[in-house]
């Protein structure tokens, strides 16, 4: 299951690294620690180095470093829900779910108003079979007016909810998506993606038409429109998109995979 994210924090980096999407650093701050005393304002500046070195380490995949940095800067600093989001991250890389969701909540709790970790909670949470948990929390996220990026909540939610088997939300949930952006390519293959697999080629046809008409093609979308133009008999368009996928993304796992089904169909034995 892919889950798409556009955040800007030290959790969002964290948790953007256990996906396969690219990761983007972004600063944060702690202001407000200049006016509450020296005392505290060292624990915080002690808390905040600590936190960015265990972002780094679990970053690099070095789950050891990142947890005795992360632990510390939690020591120091145990109401920045940012450290709490980034070790719920890290437990979640070292299997251990009850700390998982306990650094969750605690984030949410010091940060109610925060989509971002709602978010990466509802990520979490879909990935590991708690879908209708996971798909309250990315609605939230999306409903709430500080997120800058509604969308693609919207359309994490649609893939949660096809995993489970809930065809009808996930295609409203892909819907609005594309309402709010229209040049969604996640959405736009996941609905296009979805149509194709209830049988509703037409459906399928007119995503995938309207987005490829108007938006720059993605390897997903162009593989998905060979394989609906083939279910349809439209040698022509078949062709073009094949062309398509062959040069715009010619070192794409979609090609190899067509590549390789069209030699199977050729060589059966």
């Amino acid at each position: 299951m892919k889950l798409a994210r556009s955040f800007c924090s030290v959790a969002a980096i964290a948790a953007v690294a256990l996906s396969a999407t690219s990761l983007t650093a972004c600063s944060t701050s702690s202001g407000g620690a200049q006016l509450r005393g020296d005392k505290q304002t060292n624990a915080e500046k002690a808390g905040e180095l600590n936190k960015q070195l265990g972002t780094e380490y679990l970053k690099q995949g070095n789950l050891a470093l990142a947890k005795e940095k992360l632990e510390r800067a939690e020591k120091y600093n145990p109401r920045d829900p940012e450290v709490h989001s980034v070790l719920a991250v890290l437990y979640a890389r070292l299997g251990i779910p009850k700390e998982v969701d306990e650094h969750y909540k605690t984030a949410i709790r010091l940060a109610p108003r925060d989509p971002e970790i709602s978010n990466n909670y509802a990520v979490y949470l879909c990935r590991n079979g708690r879908q209708e948990e996971g798909v309250k929390r990315f609605l939230e996220a999306a409903q709430n007016p500080l997120y800058r990026t509604p969308e693609l909540a919207y359309s994490n939610a649609g893939v949660c909810l096809r995993s489970a088997k809930k065809p009808n939300e996930a295609a409203a949930s892909f819907t609005r998506a594309l309402q709010i952006r229209p040049n969604n390519a996640e959405a736009a293959f996941q609905y296009a993606d979805l149509e194709l697999e209830r049988g509703d080629l037409v459906k399928s046809r007119e995503i995938i038409d309207r987005y490829l008409g108007t938006y720059d093609a993605t390897p997903d979308l162009l593989y998905t429109a060979v394989r609906l133009t083939q279910a349809q008999g439209d040698r022509v368009a078949e062709d073009k998109y094949t062309r398509r996928l062959r040069v715009e993304f010619p070192n794409s796992q979609q090609l190899r995979t067509l590549t390789e089904s069209a030699a199977t169909k050729r060589n059966p034995g």
